[in-house]
């Protein structure tokens, strides 16, 4: 009798404990303390508890209930936030369970990804070259100095075998926390902090050497018209397809936050892929806003740096000087995109045969003034470098004009504008003679000159064309 008794206690305690877990109110792990919820927007919050389960979620004034479904998955939005510096608490409550998150901001939240240019971390920089022009030591005493409470950061690992968000969750800036943060994404919070006074959440999810497939869910490749007959499983062009997008993005969807920053193709370049990239952004683009339901969220990134790709040895694809301007401008290519933006990177290398040129903060500074400009009303800030808008031709000149050039373009050094190519009737491109005329480039014409003129049409150029506010001119041909 007593050991039946002893066994069914044993039983019981069990089926308590099995009873206890199932009913566990449990959210992803993008929502953590110190996080910063997203202002002027829905903000989602979800998770699984016992199926039915009641629900309540509690944000400031607002108290918002839900019961969990059959497989035990519940989910609410709260109305929209205004920006607070002041740390709130959400709390989510079932019966039998409690989660307190402490410490929450509410400001601008963004996710930014791609492979070694973007992951390029704030304390992995004694491995890169310092730059050589300004401060050699900037990035390293940015680093150390960085203490701004409103900035919050969260490191997704670079971790394919968990279940779960491979991350920590939210931080405030310390060495530790930072230290693994992308440097554009850090450089980018503080401007935006700066700016506009109010807390910025920064997610920071990239892995170096990836290919573009890798991050595009494998479903929106099987839809597309372009791709679908392509896939052979999870296979595109050679690539696995969707498998940091799985572990490493779609977790964190559909935390509200404002736009994605993307620095990545290099992988892509490197292997041959030119022609099928536009169509693969877009497709990763449209799939990542579709995961986050809002087809107007921001997508903007950067133009590849100059690098010598024809001088590596050991690719399988051979490349020449002309992969580069030709990838630049399928890059550019991608701003028929609605909602997209693209910063230039010509004038931030110090050695060509380096992948991974300094100089972070300008290429954060640059993204900064287009979301400034684009999404935080800065009319006027001028956000992009001189674009070719038309060639006119004479018999003894070209007249080339310019989107972004309202108050003129320029040289730093005082000189002609450099990498400026005409084409000669033998079908050779020469090295043009050209001057500025206020918000326009005047190219010399011989009467042996056909009029087709290219500009930073090379892997090494490094034009000294700009407008007023600073920003490179993007390359360009006219004869596309």
């Amino acid at each position: 009798m007593v050991k039946y008794i002893y066994y069914s206690c044993v039983i019981w305690l069990m089926i308590l404990s099995a009873t206890g877990l199932q009913a566990q109110v449990v959210l992803p792990k993008v929502f953590t303390d110190h996080m910063v919820l997203q202002q002027g927007k829905k903000v989602p919050v979800w998770g699984t508890a016992a199926p039915g389960a009641a629900i309540t979620v509690r944000f400031q004034e607002q108290v918002k209930p839900a019961i969990a479904d059959e497989q035990g998955r519940w989910s609410v939005q709260l109305d929209e936030l205004t920006a607070s510096k002041k740390p709130n608490q959400l709390v989510v409550q079932s019966l039998r369970d409690k989660v307190t998150f402490r410490d929450v901001l509410i400001g601008e939240v963004w996710l930014v990804s791609g492979q070694s240019n973007m992951e390029y971390s704030m304390h992995n920089h004694p491995q890169y070259a310092k730059p050589k022009k300004g401060d050699p030591d900037f990035l390293e005493k940015a680093f150390k100095a960085a203490n701004d409470p409103l900035i919050r950061v969260l490191y997704v690992e670079k971790n394919l075998k968990s279940d779960v968000l491979p991350t920590n969750g939210w931080q405030k800036v310390s060495p530790a926390a930072l230290a693994p943060i992308s440097a554009i994404g850090y450089f980018y919070a503080k401007a935006l902090v700066d700016s506009l006074d109010v807390p910025v959440g920064i997610i920071s999810s990239s892995w170096g050497g990836t290919s573009i497939e890798t991050w595009t869910p494998s479903e929106a490749y099987a839809a597309s018209s372009v791709f679908g007959s392509q896939l052979e499983g999870e296979q595109l062009h050679g690539e696995t397809v969707g498998i940091r997008y799985n572990k490493m993005i779609a977790p964190i969807a559909p935390y509200s936050l404002r736009g994605f920053l993307w620095y990545q193709g290099e992988t892509n370049l490197i292997r041959g892929d030119i022609g099928n990239y536009a169509d693969k952004k877009k497709v990763l683009i449209e799939a990542w806003r579709k995961s986050w339901e809002d087809d107007t969220l921001p997508f903007y990134y950067v133009q590849l740096a100059p690098y010598s790709y024809s001088q590596r040895r050991n690719d399988a694809v051979v490349n020449t000087w002309e992969a580069l301007p030709k990838f630049w401008e399928v890059q550019y290519d991608c701003l028929a995109i609605p909602y997209t933006g693209m910063v230039s990177t010509t004038d931030l290398v110090d050695d060509v045969k380096d992948i991974h040129p300094s100089y972070k903060w300008i290429i954060a500074e640059r993204l900064a003034r287009l979301a400034l400009a684009k999404d935080y009303g800065y009319e006027g800030l001028p956000y992009n470098g001189p674009t070719f808008k038309k060639m006119t031709v004479a018999d003894d000149h070209i007249l080339l004009t310019f989107d972004h050039a309202a108050e003129g373009l320029f040289t730093p050094n005082g000189e002609d504008p450099t990498w400026f190519v005409i084409k000669h009737k033998s079908g050779n491109y020469q090295k043009a003679k050209a001057r500025i005329e206020g918000n326009t480039v005047v190219i010399q014409r011989e009467k042996h000159h056909l009029p087709v003129v290219r500009f930073a049409w090379d892997e090494l150029a490094m034009p000294n064309l700009y407008n007023k506010a600073g920003l490179p001119a993007l390359p360009f041909r006219t004869d596309k």
